[in-house]
This record gives structure tokens, C-alpha cells and sequence, in this order.
């Protein structure tokens, strides 16, 4: 069971591993949109939009639903974005680390 979970989890984290997969659901934070509009917001090709939403999909992180010729995205779980947001506040802290270390170096240096 916890290696079940912990592939999960490896597999999960793989699908988020790409900037436009990270793009895609920060502009699916304010709900569905179709591979036209996210291209169109990102200036992406619409086959990367297309392929990282597949991605995405395969991994039960987005879910989609068409309406005549148009496919619609949209995020299964909201708690992605807390997931999401975490990781700003990790990177955040990180930054400020080496801001303060930087700090540092220079008055050692002055």
C-alpha cells in the first residue's frame, strides 16, 4: 500500500513537472476554458496546449467535456491550487534565503 502510494504520488508530481502543465493550471484556476482560449492567454502552440492537457488528464488532474466541436478543461480538484500555492510559498522563503545570504556575503565584503 505505501509503495502504491508513494508511485502515486512520484507519477503525480511528474505530470506538474513541466512550466506549461504549471501555466495550464494557473489560467484554469478561474475555471474551464477550451485549448483555443489557453493558447490564445499563453501564446503557446495549440498542440503543446493540446499534449500537456493530455498529460494532465491522464492523470485524472484536469477533466474535460465537450460541447459541439469545442472540448472544455477544467481542474478535478481545487486542492492542485493549494498545492500549487505551497509551492510559491516554499520558493518564496527559498528567495528570501538567499536574499539574506547574499546580504551577508556583501557586509563580510564591505
Amino acid at each position: 500500500m505505501q509503495d502504491s502510494l508513494r508511485i502515486f504520488k512520484a507519477e503525480f508530481f511528474k505530470a506538474l513537472s513541466h512550466p506549461a502543465r504549471i501555466k495550464i493550471l494557473e489560467q484554469l484556476r478561474g475555471g474551464e476554458l477550451n485549448v483555443t482560449e489557453i493558447q490564445e492567454r499563453l501564446g503557446i502552440e495549440s498542440s503543446s496546449v493540446s499534449q500537456n492537457l493530455s498529460i494532465l488528464r491522464n492523470k485524472k488532474i484536469v477533466d474535460s467535456r465537450k460541447a459541439g466541436t469545442t472540448v472544455y478543461y477544467w481542474v478535478r480538484d481545487p486542492e492542485v491550487f493549494e498545492l500549487l500555492d505551497v509551492a510559491r510559498r516554499i520558493f518564496n522563503k527559498q528567495l528570501q534565503d538567499t536574499r539574506s545570504t547574499l546580504e551577508q556575503l556583501e557586509e563580510e565584503n564591505s
